[in-house]
């Protein structure tokens, strides 16, 4: 079985470090932690990084028609856009179970949506050979979750700010920054 984020290990030891220094670290969020946190945990994700294929999708919600915008279509249709990318890219002949960690989503009714939306996904790319499981984990209790954070951080300052340095820390993992709405032009309702 093939673990994703094998520098887990790296992560906790940061983590005790703070603890060690002082530091109440939970967990690491990139927003929420200050920048030398940040700058070391991009740096544990940089000396790592041949372990990471990042695929991305880049959403303009102003571009998105008004009926796509209900929160109960749009997230599920945009992971199911992302996961449909994803495992096109894969050899199924090597796996034999997907498993999809998510946050923990809140509202039972949206998680239902998100659900669904990823089964049906999972159900039409996959082959019948391959089983597939959703979990849902607190971010803070995941590490993959976390990197995860970060990765979308700076993809997310790059295109929203300009600001390139966190991204260019993580470019050489990008496989993928798909701009889902690039030829729509901004509506607002």
């Amino acid at each position: 079985m093939k673990r994703p984020f094998a520098f887990s290990d790296a992560l906790d030891s940061y983590k005790y470090d703070c603890i060690e220094w002082g530091l109440n670290q939970e967990y690491f969020h990139c927003a929420d932690d200050n920048s030398h946190l940040r700058e070391r945990v991009f740096g544990i994700i940089a000396e790592n990084l041949s372990t990471l294929l990042i695929d991305s999708i880049i959403i303009e919600k102003p571009k998105t028609g008004h009926t796509l915008q209900e929160p109960k279509r749009f997230y599920p249709q945009m992971i199911g856009y992302l996961l449909r990318y994803v495992i096109e890219r894969q050899n199924q002949s090597q796996i034999s179970e997907v498993i999809v960690i998510t946050d923990n989503i809140p509202l039972n009714e949206k998680r239902k949506a998100v659900e669904k939306a990823i089964k049906l996904t999972l159900s039409e790319m996959l082959s019948v050979a391959v089983k597939y499981r959703i979990i849902h984990h607190a971010s803070k209790a995941h590490h993959g979750l976390q990197i995860a954070d970060y990765c979308n951080w700076a993809i997310y300052r790059k295109w929203e700010r300009g600001d390139i340095h966190h991204y260019d820390i993580i470019k050489n993992g990008i496989r993928s920054e798909f701009d889902i709405f690039r030829s729509g032009t901004k509506r607002y309702y």
